[in-house]
């Protein structure tokens, strides 16, 4: 069956931009942490969040992590995902889970050649069931058969996960997967992870996305000279 990408934030750390005030300001003082820590809690800590991005102190950021449930995704984007090392992963396991009746990622550029097409690949995704069922029963079931039938199952194959990042790496994160030529995958559960959280941590990511919205377009010539709909699309999601 088809499926279309979730993206959730399901746990962060409490009162993140607090969490990040408190680290960057234990720098500069030579307060008790105590009174430091009961101080920031009673502000509000936005402007000074504010002033930390704009001087590049993100190290503090490290302090606050955040955890999302992922999934309606494909394997071939769990192999670009993974690649941010800074991170955790936990990923449902097709050695353990049996997949013959995966659901599975339908590439937009397929969809919109039409309903032929995608009843072709519909129909590959079938065939591929058929031979995950027959190689499941030959092996003779169970874990073990999993393990080795699930050679032949394709990148489309859906996956779910939970993925833990802190805010610095999720600023990494954006700057290369929001962008316009990041894989189309990839790039949308990237807004959408963006978008979940600027809810609890406006202030925090205000400057976070492609390099195309703090300056010249990082990727040169090529770049897809979009960046005013890049900077409209973060907007939106920004706004109050």
């Amino acid at each position: 069956m088809q499926v279309q990408p979730k993206v959730k934030l399901i746990r962060h750390t409490a009162d993140p931009e607090a969490t990040v005030a408190l680290a960057a300001k234990l720098c500069y003082s030579d307060r008790e942490l105590d009174d430091l820590t009961d101080n920031i809690m009673a502000s509000d800590n936005g402007a000074f969040i504010d002033r930390l991005m704009d001087m590049g102190h993100h190290s503090p950021t490290e302090h606050a992590s955040f955890t999302f449930s992922i999934e309606g995704v494909s394997r071939a984007l769990l192999a670009q995902i993974t690649r941010h090392r800074v991170a955790s992963f936990s990923v449902r396991s097709q050695r353990y889970v049996s997949e013959d009746s995966f659901n599975y990622v339908i590439p937009p550029a397929i969809e919109e050649l039409g309903a032929a097409a995608v009843a072709r690949y519909k129909g590959q995704m079938d065939t591929i069931m058929d031979w995950y069922r027959d190689w499941q029963s030959a092996l003779g079931r169970g874990e073990k058969s999993n393990e080795d039938a699930r050679f032949i199952l394709p990148n489309a194959c859906e996956t779910k996960m939970i993925v833990t990042m802190n805010a610095r790496e999720l600023m990494h994160f954006f700057s290369l997967r929001c962008c316009n030529r990041a894989q189309w995958e990839i790039r949308n559960v990237a807004w959408m992870m963006m978008k979940e959280v600027a809810k609890v941590a406006p202030n925090l990511f205000r400057d976070c996305g492609p390099g195309c919205l703090n300056g010249n377009c990082p990727e040169g010539k090529k770049s897809c000279g979009k960046a005013k709909e890049v900077k409209a699309r973060k907007e939106e999601i920004f706004k109050k």
